[in-house]
């Protein structure tokens, strides 16, 4: 099942208890609102899919995992409600992901930066390889990883997603992540990686769901509460997109 949009697409396909969700984007595989409001409502139909075992998420593309927030949208935001309603599409994939109850396999094929940090950090067990750098850039922009922050730091430590979120126009190449617990897996080939992500959904579809659902819900526990949270995270970063700094530095970047 494919769900095009008007640049990108999120696709869905079931194959022997495993659903894998891809998403793309023409300009890094970034972020607008009707890709983020699919992929939440994609993970949420396979969570409560009797057929499905485990989940797979992935992007479509050589290059870049994702690059977060699309640009081309922030710029068009005009107000506070605009701003909030757009940055709450991340926290709603993010709380798909957590009260999902399957197990998310991410593919790490590439960069990720900003929100795309956040969907790493998310996702229950991330295999990547050695191309997966990663950057908070949010700060360069005038705003901060808000809404993904409590995600980031819940599989990071708070020392080291205060390092990201500081240092905004610095890479973190994919062993510094591996070491903090971003990546549970590294590997230097593309084949590597999708060679072990076949090993591990293989072996989860042949355990128990009502274990794997228990488990997960011990792995999110202290999280309940992120509905409210994410939202109030979301308002942040909805008024500061707003300001003159971030148009300014959108532009600059846009011209690189």
């Amino acid at each position: 099942m494919i769900h095009e949009l008007k640049d990108g697409y999120v696709k869905v396909e079931h194959r022997h208890g495993v659903t894998t969700i891809e998403f793309y984007h023409p300009q890094s595989n970034s972020l607008p609102a009707k890709i983020l409001d699919e992929l939440a409502q994609s993970i949420h139909r396979a969570g409560n899919d009797d057929e499905t075992k485990v989940i797979v998420l992935r992007s479509e593309g050589e290059k870049a995992f994702c690059a977060g927030a699309l640009f081309d949208e922030l710029v068009t935001i005009k107000n506070e409600e605009q701003g909030l309603q757009f940055f709450s599409g991340f926290a709603h994939v993010i709380n798909a992901i957590r009260i999902c109850p399957k197990f998310i396999i991410g593919r790490i094929h590439g960069k990720c930066v900003g929100g795309g940090v956040g969907l790493a950090a998310a996702i229950d067990y991330a295999i990547a390889t050695e191309e997966a750098e990663i950057k908070l850039s949010e700060l360069a922009i005038g705003i901060g990883p808000f809404v993904v922050g409590p995600a980031i730091e819940r599989k990071i430590g708070f020392s080291a997603f205060s390092q990201l979120a500081i240092d905004a126009t610095s890479w973190r190449n994919a062993d510094w992540a591996r070491r903090k617990g971003l990546y549970a897996e590294l590997h230097p080939s593309k084949e590597g990686m999708d060679e072990s992500i076949r090993r591990l959904t293989e072996a989860l579809m042949h355990s128990s769901p009502r274990a794997m659902e228990e488990m997960k819900k011990t792995f999110w526990a202290g999280t309940e509460h992120w509905d409210k949270l994410l939202t109030e995270r979301a308002a942040i970063s909805g008024r500061l997109v707003l300001s003159e700094f971030t148009r300014q530095a959108i532009e600059k970047f846009k011209k690189k």
